[in-house]
């Protein structure tokens, strides 16, 4: 299995003017053109997307880590509980 030799290309180019005819081959790649051109444009497309939410996690990679004991916080003693009609007597 090598490479296309030219006699090969030859073969190609007479098989496809005989399928689609010589008028038709110019429509026929240019409108291949256009589609390689949308799929070149959506996988550009597509990398900078990647390479944004690459540099926003680098971004938050650069956070330090918070202490062990950050999470919990210090609560003060529970109070013995205040009987609501109490608590409107004394305001």
């Amino acid at each position: 299995m090598g490479a296309l030799k030219p006699w090969h290309i030859a073969v190609l180019v007479v098989v496809l003017i005989l399928l689609f005819g010589a008028k038709r081959l110019p429509d026929a790649a240019r409108s291949l053109g256009r589609s390689l051109r949308i799929i070149k444009a959506e996988t550009k497309s597509l990398q900078d997307d990647d390479r944004d939410l690459a540099e926003k996690a680098d971004a938050q990679a650069a956070y330090q880590p918070l202490p062990p004991n950050a999470g919990q916080q210090q609560y003060a003693q529970p109070q013995q509980p205040v009987d609501p009609v109490q608590r409107v007597r004394d305001n």
